[in-house]
């Protein structure tokens, strides 16, 4: 019963992120996610004190599916610790985050929500800052080119591409996107004061 109790709990969850994405955060309602999850109506109210537990989950969820599976992690670690290979973990990054373009758009929708609610606000502060730490640690770790301030610039960086290419994916061509992530990675990594 627990099994299957986190089962249709993850299924709410996802079915919120589907709501989120294509009706952004006012169509996030407990009847819109139970009818995007295929489950009877009231379900999601039974595993969601309210609608800031259900858009919290939502944002964690949506972290929680774009880490990369053991398989990418250790094709990463196996490869040189050049920009090349630097420029590659990077374009299979932005690849992976626009593969779940339901789950970065929610994401946007999310951010827009948390200006209007602390405790979102503080889920995602806490979410993304722990994420930027752990991105800033693998890099250190790998050896990779660069240093923790190229971590942070590329993050910002490729965040707005992913923006641009979700958004707006006519103003970019792939070959341009995939180009301008490799010219990033080279530029950022070429001796910059490092920021505190």
């Amino acid at each position: 019963m627990v099994r299957r109790n986190a089962e249709r709990r993850a299924a709410l969850v996802d079915g919120a992120i589907e709501v989120l994405a294509r009706e952004g955060a006012r169509g996030l309602t407990f009847r819109a996610v139970d009818s995007e999850a295929g489950v009877p109506a009231g379900t999601a109210s039974n595993y969601f004190a309210n609608r800031d537990d259900l858009l919290t989950q939502a944002g964690a969820r949506v972290y929680e599916r774009l880490q990369p599976d053991e398989a990418t992690i250790t094709r990463q670690r196996a490869r040189t610790r050049d920009r090349e290979a630097y420029a590659v973990l990077m374009r299979e990054l932005v690849g992976r985050i626009s593969d779940f373009r339901t789950g970065y758009l929610a994401l946007l929708e999310l951010r827009l929500e948390a200006t209007r609610r602390p405790e979102l606000r503080a889920v995602l502060t806490e979410q993304v800052r722990a994420d930027l730490h752990a991105n800033v640690a693998y890099h250190e770790e790998s050896g990779l080119p660069g240093d923790a301030t190229a971590v942070k610039l590329l993050y910002l960086t490729l965040n707005w591409l992913i923006v641009e290419q979700l958004t707006l994916p006519d103003v970019l061509s792939e070959a341009e996107r995939e180009r301008l992530v490799t010219a990033a990675v080279e530029r950022l990594t070429t001796g910059l004061p490092q920021l505190d």
